[in-house]
């Protein structure tokens, strides 16, 4: 799996977690490290990103990832509910959901499992 997310203390807290759960982790914590890391091939079975970083947000960089034929599930976290980001979130197809910031560890479990199982759209999940 691969994670991204520009706030450090967050980034390890919810990677560590899902560690300890077993999941292998790697790290982005900017748009540029997200998109090196998927130019680098992965393979990834999930990516969750945030939307806000530096360089490219996440919606910018899973956008040319999905062009480019990336078809693996994508956890988008928000920390606005604006609608109109939610919307380019569901533009990124199916196995895409959108999970609301703060959000519990079960939340986000549950935000990877839906959009692993099978095709939605930007399901939004709130704490």
């Amino acid at each position: 799996m691969l994670l991204a997310e520009n706030d450090l203390e967050f980034l390890d807290l919810v990677a560590d977690t899902l560690e300890r759960l077993g999941a292998q982790v790697v790290r982005a914590r900017s748009g540029g490290e997200l998109q090196d890391e998927i130019s680098a091939g992965g393979p990834f079975d999930l990516v969750v990103t945030d939307v806000s970083m530096p360089q490219r947000t996440g919606l910018e960089v899973m956008s040319a990832a999905r062009a480019a034929g990336l078809t693996c599930p994508i956890v988008v976290m928000m920390a606005s509910r604006d609608r109109t980001t939610a919307a380019r979130a569901a533009a990124l197809g199916d196995h895409v959901a959108v999970l609301y910031k703060p959000f519990s560890i079960a939340q986000l479990r549950a935000a990877m499992r839906a959009c692993v199982a099978g095709p939605m759209r930007a399901t939004a999940t709130t704490a």
